[in-house]
C-alpha cells in the first residue's frame, strides 16, 4: 500500500482507469482508420485507334481502363475515347510523344510507316511462333530493349506495354474458295504492315486500308479480298454481307499484339505505385482478353456459319507455303539494306530456335485429340 507523498496530488484509481480507456480507444481508431491524404484521382487520356459502341477491340481497351481503377482504387483513371477523337489513328504515336495525349490503345503495324522494324513487334515472321511467344521475347528474349531502340529512331518519346496476344488472322474474305496461289495472284487484296511486301511477293496487289473502309471498297470493288483481324471484327464491319468465303489460319499476321504507349513524361511523374498498375494491368488484361476472344471469336465464327451462311475453309498449305517464301524473300531485302532491321531479326530467330524446339516437341496433337471426339475438324458443327 503506497503512502501519500505530500505535495504531490496523487489521482483517484477511479480516473486512472477512465484515462486509460480513453487512451486506448483512440489507439485503437488509429489502427482502424489510418491518416490517409484521399486527393483527386488522377486521369489520364488515351485514344484508342478503334470506334466505340460494339467493337470488341474498344471494349478490350475499356478492360484495361477499368483494371487501372480498379487496382488504384479510383486514384488513377483512364479517360478513353475513340478513333479520331483527338487525332487520326496514324497520329496517335506523335500525339503520346508531344503530350496531346497521356496514352493511346492500337498496333505497332500502324506506325509501320515510319519505320518497317515496327511491324515486328507484331506482325512479322513467325519462326514457329504465336504471337504469345512473340511477347515472351519482348519481356524474357532482348526485344523490350530493341523495341526501345526502335521507338527512339522514329522520334516517339514514350513508354509502351502489350497486351492480348492475339490467334492467328485469317487470312480473310475472298468471293471464292481459294487453294492454289495461282487464285490469288492478281487479285486487289487489303492488308498493313509488312503483310503488304509479302503478300505483293506471292503476286497479290495490295492496298493498305482503314478497317471501316474495308467493307465499303469490297462491296464497289476496289479491291476483291481483304483481312481485318478475326470473326468477330469482320463479323462487325459486315463482311459476310459482301463475301460467304472466309478463309482462317495464315502467315500474313500470324503473332500482333495490342501496343499501349505511354507519354514518357507523364509516366515519370506518377507515383512507383502507379506505374506499376500501369504495368501490371497490361498483363491482367492480356490474359483475361486472351480468354475472352477465344469465347467471342468462335461464338461469333458459328454465327457466320450457321446464321450467315458463311463457307469457312482453312488456307491451304499451297498458299501457306507460298507465304513463307514471300516472308524470306522480304526479310532478305530488308536485311540487306538496313543493319538494325536485321539485328532485331537475328534475335527473334535466336529465340524462337530454342524456345520454339521446346514447345512443339513437347505439344501433343491437340488436333489428335479434339478429331477423336467430335470427329473431323472440317466437318465438325458448331
Amino acid at each position: 500500500m503506497s503512502k501519500k507523498i505530500k505535495g504531490v496530488k496523487t489521482p483517484s484509481r477511479r480516473k486512472f482507469f477512465k484515462a486509460a480507456a480513453v487512451t486506448s480507444a483512440a489507439a485503437a481508431a488509429t489502427v482502424a482508420m489510418p491518416n490517409i491524404a484521399f486527393g483527386a484521382p488522377k486521369t489520364l487520356k488515351m485514344q484508342a485507334a478503334w470506334p466505340s459502341g460494339a467493337n470488341i477491340f474498344f471494349e478490350m481497351a475499356g478492360d484495361y481502363a477499368k483494371m487501372v481503377s480498379d487496382m488504384s482504387g479510383g486514384e488513377l483513371k483512364i479517360d478513353l475515347q475513340p478513333v479520331g477523337s483527338v487525332v487520326k489513328t496514324g497520329e496517335i504515336g506523335q500525339a503520346v510523344s508531344s503530350g496531346v495525349l497521356d496514352m493511346g490503345h492500337w498496333v505497332t503495324a500502324y506506325w509501320y510507316g515510319k519505320n518497317a522494324a515496327a511491324s515486328l513487334f507484331g506482325t512479322g515472321p513467325s519462326y514457329g511462333m504465336s504471337s504469345q511467344e512473340v511477347m515472351g521475347w519482348m519481356e524474357y528474349g532482348g526485344g523490350r530493349k530493341l523495341y526501345d531502340e526502335t521507338l527512339a529512331k522514329v522520334g516517339f518519346d514514350y513508354i509502351g506495354f502489350f497486351h492480348m496476344p492475339m490467334p492467328a488472322q485469317p487470312f480473310g474474305w475472298f468471293k471464292k474458295n481459294v487453294t492454289k496461289v495461282s487464285d490469288v495472284k492478281g487479285m486487289k487484296y487489303r492488308t498493313v504492315g509488312l503483310a503488304t511486301n509479302v503478300l505483293t511477293a506471292m503476286g497479290m496487289v495490295v492496298r493498305q486500308l482503314p478497317g471501316g473502309e474495308i467493307q465499303p471498297a469490297m462491296k464497289t470493288g476496289l479491291i476483291e479480298a481483304a483481312e481485318f483481324n478475326n470473326p468477330t471484327s469482320d463479323s462487325q464491319f459486315g463482311m459476310q454481307d459482301v463475301s460467304k468465303h472466309y478463309h482462317l489460319g495464315s502467315f500474313h499476321q500470324s503473332q500482333e499484339m495490342f501496343e499501349i504507349p505511354v507519354n514518357k513524361k507523364t509516366f515519370n511523374g506518377l507515383s512507383p505505385a502507379h506505374q506499376a498498375i500501369l504495368k501490371n494491368a497490361a498483363y491482367a488484361a492480356n490474359t483475361d482478353n486472351y480468354f475472352k476472344a477465344l469465347v467471342r471469336y468462335s461464338a461469333d465464327l458459328s454465327k457466320l456459319m450457321n446464321q450467315h451462311k458463311v463457307n469457312v475453309y482453312q488456307t491451304s498449305d499451297e498458299i501457306l507455303a507460298q507465304q513463307l517464301k514471300g516472308w524470306d524473300k522480304v526479310i532478305g531485302d530488308f536485311n540487306k539494306k538496313d543493319p538494325f532491321f536485321k539485328k532485331i531479326v537475328d534475335s527473334q530467330k535466336k529465340y524462337a530456335k530454342r524456345v520454339m524446339k521446346y514447345l512443339l516437341m513437347n505439344q501433343p496433337n491437340y488436333k489428335l485429340a479434339y478429331e477423336n471426339e467430335f470427329g473431323s475438324i472440317a466437318k465438325v458443327k458448331i
